[in-house]
Formats: C-alpha cells, sequence, structure tokens
C-alpha cells in the first residue's frame, strides 16, 4: 500500500480529481471534468488515469448527496454507481465514500492561515467542536468534534431547517415565498438560488419589476453600488449568514470556530465584514457574550474537498 490515493470532489456539475500524499496531505496533478461528459464515475476515472498516468491503490471520493449504502445516486446529475463496483474494476485495497460536507469538515483543522480569513471573535480553542458551512447551489453543514484520538464529522442536512426571519424585511421574504413553497427552509435563501429568490420577494413588495438576474449578477451589481435592490438583497443575505452562523456556533458551543465555505461568500469578504454580519451572529440574547467569543472564517482555500479526502483518508489509515 502505497501513501499516494485518489482523491476526488463530486459536485452536480464538475468532479475534480487528484492525487494527494498521505504523509503531508500535499495535492498534486489536479484535474477537473465535466459530469455530463461521462456516463458514470468510472468513466471520469478512467479519464484521469490515462490524462495524469498517476498510479493509486486507495481512494476517497466526496459526493453531494447522502451516503446511505452501497450505492450512491447523485442528488443533481445522472451518476449513480456502486462503490463495491468501482474498488472491484480499479483494484482498490480501500474506497471510501463521503458526503461533501464531510470532506470540507475534515479539511478545516489543515487549511493554512493564509487560506482562512476571520471575522470577530478571540482566538479558536484547540480541539474544541467546530460548525462548518457554505452557500453555493445548496447550504451545506456539517460539525467537528475531537476524540481525544482523531476528528469526526458530524455530517447532516442543516442546511433544510426551518428558516427562522428576525426583522421585517425578512418577515416579508417569508411571506412571498410562502406563496411558491409549502415550508421554506434556510436554504431557500442562502444559496445561488437564495440570492434570486430574496430579490425577487423585495421586488414583488415594493411592486417593482424583477430583472432576469442570475446569483452573480445580483452580487455584481449589489457590489458596484448599481442596483439598489440588489444592494437590500446582499445586505439581507449577509444578515441571515450571520443569524445562521450564530445558530450553529450555539449548537454544540463551537470554540474551535465556525467556518464559511462554499462558492458564494468568499467572493465578497470585504463587503461581508462591513455588513451586519457579525452583529447578527452574536446576538443570541442571553449568550450573546458567549458567542461573541467565538471567531468565524472565511476558508478561501481553492481544494477543501481533495484535502479532507485525504485527511479523511489519513486517519481511517
Amino acid at each position: 500500500m502505497s501513501n499516494n490515493a485518489l482523491v476526488a470532489d463530486v459536485g452536480g456539475t464538475n468532479i475534480r480529481l487528484a492525487i494527494a500524499n498521505l504523509e503531508d496531505l500535499s495535492i498534486r496533478s489536479v484535474i477537473t471534468y465535466q459530469c455530463a461528459d461521462f456516463a458514470n464515475i468510472d468513466g471520469a476515472i478512467r479519464q484521469y488515469q490515462q490524462d495524469s498516468s498517476e498510479q493509486f491503490d486507495l481512494a476517497c471520493i466526496d459526493v453531494a448527496t447522502a451516503v446511505l449504502g452501497d450505492r450512491v445516486a447523485l442528488t443533481n446529475n445522472h451518476w449513480d454507481f456502486s462503490q463495491q463496483e468501482i474498488k472491484r474494476e480499479f483494484e482498490l485495497t480501500q474506497l471510501h465514500v463521503i458526503n461533501d460536507f464531510t470532506a470540507i469538515a475534515m479539511s478545516v483543522p489543515h487549511i493554512r492561515d493564509d487560506k482562512k480569513v476571520q471575522i470577530g471573535g478571540q482566538d479558536a480553542e484547540p480541539n474544541k467542536p467546530i460548525a462548518i458551512y457554505g452557500a453555493g447551489t445548496g447550504l451545506g453543514v456539517a460539525h467537528m468534534v475531537h476524540t481525544g484520538e482523531k476528528w469526526l464529522a458530524l455530517s447532516g442536512e442543516g442546511g433544510h431547517v426551518d428558516f427562522a426571519p428576525i426583522d421585517q424585511d425578512e418577515i416579508n421574504v417569508l411571506q412571498q415565498l410562502q406563496k411558491k413553497y409549502k415550508r421554506v427552509s434556510t436554504e431557500q435563501l442562502l444559496s445561488g438560488l437564495g440570492l434570486v429568490q430574496i430579490y425577487q420577494s423585495l421586488c414583488a413588495v415594493e411592486g417593482i419589476q424583477a430583472q432576469q438576474y442570475k446569483p452573480a449578477d445580483i452580487t455584481q451589481n449589489a457590489l458596484g453600488d448599481r442596483d439598489p435592490m440588489a444592494v437590500k438583497t446582499l445586505q439581507i443575505f449577509c444578515r441571515i449568514l450571520g443569524s445562521f452562523g450564530g445558530n450553529l456556533a450555539l449548537t454544540l458551543t463551537t470554540f474551535g470556530g465556525v467556518y464559511i465555505a462554499g462558492g458564494i461568500v468568499p467572493r465578497f469578504i470585504d463587503y461581508l465584514k462591513d455588513s451586519d454580519f457579525r452583529q447578527r451572529f452574536d446576538a443570541k440574547g442571553r449568550f450573546g457574550k458567549v458567542v461573541e467569543t467565538i471567531p468565524v472564517y472565511v476558508v478561501t482555500e481553492e481544494q477543501p474537498g481533495l484535502i479532507g479526502c485525504a485527511a479523511y483518508l489519513q486517519q481511517e489509515l
């Protein structure tokens, strides 16, 4: 058994593959493919072998779906595969398939200081519980606890908890979304779709014709101060992001820190610092004095999923 392992990060659109050194968790030979170009994951792995000329007998794959048994069906693409069949096909001594936010969680203890930006709070306490969440296509959530011997990732579907509005603007948005959904989860606001839905809801409340914006259009128009409704949308998004993060901090009193990953927030870190994010994060009533000591970090590492897969394998071995 070598120290080299295949690590893969599988989303709805792309698969990123690389080789990890399990001694120092360094990553090399990173290649990204479009999932739509392959009938299933084995085709992408074979293409990677051909393109990279790398050899491996261990693998860890993170997937953007729940892993409940041998069969893995991706939520947002057509791939559906058996873990045992993949293990046999590529003659692997070990294969681990984990949730994508389990991988991101496992990466957190190994992220360099220059790959994260702190927003408020004090220093993180070693080996204390950690919370991780990230807005992208959806809203991923995980926690990490240290058992005394290793880190244990507690994955789940925390992004789908009920949305809890705090102020009148958020109540107005909720009421608009209740016309569309029987139940409104936090993911319906803290995601790419969430940005669009907040914007459309605000326009409906104000009686303004909504533009056909994509999520990136909203953030760009907000940051450039070109559209008042886009500006208000991003302000509300940051407030909700803070309230939700503070709730995660309370759940396990995460003195190890709260980490924000995902594809959206790292694009406007300076804006987030100047927003009401931290004020909302700390606004937890009697426990505000506790929560305000907990640091928040925005993760800027480009490949947290791949690093997390490597860290997971390293621990399991």
